[in-house]
């Protein structure tokens, strides 16, 4: 007897890579077609794991598929997932934490280097027939020597340090688990107040929780220099928007650099669109095509791993395996 994969949705041209994988364990796919709640819920009976980029699994779908054994993320994130509720119902929820590191430290680095040479004002004004330095003379700092402030230390924001240094920039990171110190040419702190207060750029890498939901609001943007600019390509639930429209249109802060938002697609009134010193991609820091076709592979493989009766190395709910309702037993006896 064979498996199926509910797929609630992706961002890429097929799913011949998955196919092929998960042909290999006797799988396969069933393809969402809208990835909403009442689909999922009705799909979820036949799934014996799920494979999910953006769409919301909902609790109610985890609770209507006794035989899911696993919940594999396209990706890194997992506030799309209720992890808690699938390691209750003895299921394994995996991964890709490698997944494009490169991409999003080099977008990172294009949005730092964008907002510290103006290159957008520039572009702006001399497509408008403006051909001199005008009023950005003022605000054009030799990058060399400034700071970078990384908000999280996991994958991305390492990846983009060497990139930093080879700038000829310092280095800050701060993370709650991080022990002071310096190491790598980073200066490491648990301080997320000092760490505003120094840095130039403030880089968010953290992951999105409840813990975390607007961590960079009023209070966070007034601890940052005037001249200082608020980079994120993490998730768009870390900043207060209406904060930060504020920090920009008042000058608490420079500019910004924003690859996600709250809300996306981004509504056409959303304010942050409309501001000069904010520089806003479309969720693009994670994407090349190599990056896309190893997502796949990777996510795919989790997947076969757990049909196998395996553990994937990517679980990000290891406590299941202890329980005495873990799933992934009856997954091998089939």
């Amino acid at each position: 007897m064979g498996f199926t994969v509910l797929v609630t949705d992706y961002a890429w041209a097929s799913l011949e890579i998955e196919r092929a994988i998960l042909a290999d364990v006797g799988a396969e796919l069933l393809v969402a077609e809208t990835g909403e709640e009442e689909e999922l819920v009705a799909l979820a009976p036949r799934a014996d794991a799920i494979l999910t980029n953006w769409k919301r699994v909902p609790e109610a779908a985890l609770d209507a598929a006794p035989g899911c054994v696993a919940v594999a993320r396209y990706g890194v994130g997992l506030d799309n997932i209720p992890v808690g509720r699938a390691t209750e119902l003895g299921i394994l929820v995996c991964n890709v934490p490698d997944f494009c590191v490169e991409e999003v430290s080099d977008h990172v680095m294009a949005l730092l280097l964008s907002l510290a040479r103006r290159v957008c004002a520039f572009d702006r004004a001399t497509k408008q027939g403006q051909w001199d330095l005008g009023a950005e003379r003022a605000r054009l700092p030799r990058l060399r020597g400034q700071t970078l402030g990384l908000v999280g230390f996991g994958n991305s924001a390492q990846a983009l340090v060497p990139k930093a240094l080879g700038f000829g920039m310092r280095v800050i990171a701060c993370t709650p688990r991080l022990r002071p110190g310096v190491e790598g040419g980073v200066e490491l702190t648990d301080d997320l107040a000092y760490l505003l207060s120094e840095a130039d750029y403030v880089s968010i890498h953290a992951p999105a929780s409840a813990e975390t939901d607007g961590l960079i609001g009023e209070e966070a943007l007034r601890r940052m220099k005037p001249t200082a600019y608020l980079i994120n390509t993490s998730r768009g639930a870390l900043v207060d928007e209406v904060a930060l429209e504020r920090a920009l249109r008042e000058g608490w802060i420079a500019g910004a650099g924003l690859d996600v938002l709250r809300v996306e697609p981004a509504p056409p009134e959303q304010p942050l669109l409309g501001l000069e010193n904010a520089v806003v991609t479309p969720h693009a820091a994670f994407y090349s095509d190599a990056a896309i076709v190893e997502l796949q592979e990777k996510a795919a493989r989790n997947v076969a791993t757990v049909l196998r009766g395996e553990v994937p190395a990517a679980t990000v709910n290891p406590a299941v395996l202890e329980q005495p309702n873990l799933r992934l037993r009856a997954s091998a006896a089939r």
